[in-house]
């Protein structure tokens, strides 16, 4: 790829191209996989149970003529076969043979396997790994319904017992089992999450029982009297927090704390300054030295950051919003795409939660399919320090319960988290410490030199998007921001609306961009040669989205332009006619809402100069020191004229498309695209993933992403090698 100037631009691609059939055949497997599971049942993960002739998922890769996630992308995708059958009657009575005596076949039994039933080395893989699956979930919902029913029977016990006190307990914790019992399809990690939770509810439950039970007896599930041995067993099991000793918890709290404020207040050898990033780097040698016999030594890669920087937040109220997992995950958008608090240890002090420690867990991802996401369990406590400083602490916990799997990549944290002091008007000084233990995982070229900085998940990162969601905070609070707009709408209930579903918009692109474990991402090939991830979901009575099936394209790319000048090219409205596939015409900006001190950081309203429109456009454009995202939609102009006179935006029905852009990772290099002296010189290239959600043909996706990718690379002057 090189950057090339030229006055003769191409002509700007616009979506009126011939249609595909052998695309639309193959990425119609897509939403036939959702239509298979039922007019009831959203669309599900590749690994849950679908039906006994066949295992969930087995129509995914194989049947769609397309290589799995974890292939080498750099390979390309070769050429394409049409989708197959599925497999026969006969196929699978074969295969469930070799599977009750061998359930993972080795290289020559599934050749073996192949040559006699006619199928591909790879879809032998691909069943036998689906059955293996289906099985698994299979036993952990009976494993769920055993522990119900022994919920019910400890809860009928107790609720003849004489204590009302118990009997309180044991009904809400009734209630919160009915609600989860009564939610529709969970994925495999909500489904594990809560065996691990339901036993601990059980535990407890047993607890009550032992403790109110008639002296000297206590009671079984059934009924039966035990002797005081197993009454004293089950007591002891209720100390245990999955596996751990509630003591050895807090001590492990208590350690993840001191280590966090030592190593946040450590200079020189600890911590070395980068010349060519500026960032500051752990000295590893020395590290273990003032650590001694804390650790094991490392068994993956060690990614460890730290960053400084003021936030405009009030200080307890940020303390609140590490401590509260909805508001964690609020604050942290694009980096956590699923978070739960698995367990409270211990509440603190009052209302400020001094000394608080729970369990939870958490998935992180960048805003890319091709990137893995990491899952983690970890410890989380905060201590007051002194009144105006307090500290936030995470560390990774190795035993959360037998029925848990290890993530997908061995990924774990040693002793991270931050420290907040409070400055004055309402300004904390935050320093954020992020120490990371990881295995390699197999990387796109592009991709392998941001990841192996360290930069997607360190400290940068976090510290970049807690500041600049703190000043949305800010600015969606203040009554006094000025607003450029041409409408006559300038009221504050206007603007809030306005804000509130930008924001909205850029949440739903954000969950739809990342790899989630919530999506089965299928690979096409685009028109230009480029891989995009297919993911479908079925939205039953969400009102905010379309009803019925919805697909999600998504595609990046690297290109050798700054991230800088790709977000100013992109947010630029007049210039919006020579990428946007989707107009008809030039557009006029009619308003602006900032949200932040940077220009960048605001929700634009902008009118489509057309007499066939009869719709404007909402764009969400965000930027700080390390990602930026454009995030836009079509609504129709009464919709969006209500919005702005303050109305209710969650009744809006969208589905936003966007942009993320991140620096590729490389050290600063000349640039040939600008003439200024001082532009010469760039951070480096971008790497830009666009996404799009859509109800229409999957004819679609593929004329949407190759057009507008086509169309970004030709204003930009980006010609393929």
């Amino acid at each position: 790829m090189a950057v090339v100037m030229s006055d003769n631009r191409p002509s700007r691609r616009v979506m009126n191209v011939p249609s595909s059939p052998a695309l639309s055949l193959t990425l119609a497997g897509v939403f036939q996989n959702a239509v298979d599971m039922g007019a009831d049942a959203p669309v599900r993960r590749e690994d849950s149970c679908s039906d006994n002739s066949e295992p969930a998922g087995s129509r995914s890769a194989e049947d769609l003529g397309v290589e799995p996630d974890d292939e080498d992308e750099d390979k390309g995708l070769g050429n394409r076969k049409k989708r197959k059958n599925r497999h026969t009657s006969e196929q699978i009575r074969e295969m469930e043979k070799v599977f009750k005596e061998s359930p993972h076949p080795d290289e020559k039994q599934r050749q073996k396997l192949s040559e006699n039933l006619g199928l591909h080395s790879k879809q032998i893989k691909f069943w036998f790994q689906n059955r293996r699956t289906q099985i698994k979930v299979s036993l952990e919902r009976q494993e769920m319904e055993k522990l119900r029913e022994e919920n019910q029977a400890l809860k009928e016990m107790i609720n003849k017992s004489s204590c009302p006190k118990c009997c309180s307990s044991a009904n809400s914790i009734a209630i919160s089992m009915d609600s989860m019992f009564t939610s529709s399809d969970q994925n495999q990690q909500q489904l594990v999450t809560e065996i691990v939770r339901l036993k601990a509810e059980v535990e407890g439950l047993r607890t009550a029982l032992e403790q109110y039970a008639p002296a000297g007896t206590s009671r079984s599930r059934s009924g039966e009297n035990e002797d005081a041995i197993e009454g004293r067993r089950n007591l002891e099991k209720s100390k245990r927090i999955f596996g751990l000793e509630k003591a050895r918890v807090m001590e492990i709290a208590k350690r993840a704390i001191e280590e966090v404020v030592k190593m946040a207040d450590s200079g020189e050898p600890l911590w070395i300054r980068s010349f060519e990033t500026g960032r500051e780097l752990l000295n590893y040698d020395e590290y273990m030295k003032q650590f001694a016999g804390e650790h094991e030594q490392p068994k993956g890669e060690i990614e460890a950051s730290r960053e400084s920087g003021v936030v405009f937040v009030d200080l307890h109220r940020l303390v609140q919003s590490f401590m509260d997992v909805v508001q964690w995950k609020e604050m942290f958008p694009s980096i956590i795409s699923k978070a739960s608090t698995i367990e409270v240890v211990c509440n603190g002090d009052g209302s400020t939660r001094n000394g608080a420690v729970q369990l939870m867990f958490a998935e992180l991802q960048m805003l890319t399919p091709v990137f893995p996401p990491r899952e983690v369990y970890f410890i989380r406590t905060c201590k007051r320090l002194s009144p105006e400083k307090w500290v936030v602490a995470d560390v990774s916990i190795n035993n959360v319960g037998d029925s848990i799997d290890s993530s997908p990549s061995f990924c774990r944290k040693r002793p991270s988290g931050c420290i907040i002091e409070d400055t004055s008007n309402g300004h904390c000084k935050v320093i954020v410490l992020e120490h990371w233990e990881c295995q390699k995982t197999k990387l796109r070229t592009m991709y392998r030199t941001i990841v192996n900085s360290g930069l997607i998940f360190g400290a940068r990162h976090w510290m970049a998007t807690m500041q600049t969601h703190c000043e949305w905070q800010v600015f969606y609070m203040a009554t006094n921001v000025p607003m450029k707009d041409s409408t006559g709408i300038t009221t504050l209930g206007g603007r809030k609306s306005v804000l509130r579903l930008a924001q909205r918009m850029t949440s739903s692109i954000y969950q739809a961009m990342g790899a989630s474990s919530s999506h089965t991402w299928t690979k096409v090939q685009s028109k230009m040669g480029e891989n995009i991830r297919v993911a479908s979901r079925k939205n039953l009575n969400d009102p905010r989205e379309p009803l019925g099936l919805i697909l999600c394209a998504v595609a990046s790319v690297w290109l050798p332009i700054s991230p800088k000048l790709l977000f100013e090219f992109l947010i630029n409205g007049s210039r919006r006619i020579e990428w946007d596939v989707m107009l008809s015409g030039p557009v006029e900006t009619l308003a602006v809402f900032a949200k932040g001190q940077n220009r960048g950081n605001a929700v634009t309203i902008q009118a489509i100069k057309s007499d066939e429109s009869n719709k404007w456009i909402i764009q969400d454009s965000l930027t700080n020191d390390y990602e930026s995202t454009v995030i836009y939609a079509q609504i129709d102009i009464t919709s969006m004229q209500s919005v702005m006179a303050g109305c209710d935006p969650s009744t809006i029905t969208t589905l936003p498309m966007g942009f993320s852009i991140l620096p590729d990772g490389h050290p600063p290099r000349a640039s040939v695209i600008s003439k200024s002296k001082e532009e010469r010189v760039t951070e480096g290239g971008s790497l830009l993933t666009i996404a799009t959600q859509t109800s229409q043909s999957a004819e679609y996706v593929n004329d949407f992403v190759s057009h507008t990718l086509e169309n970004i690379k030709a204003s930009l002057q980006v010609e393929d090698d």
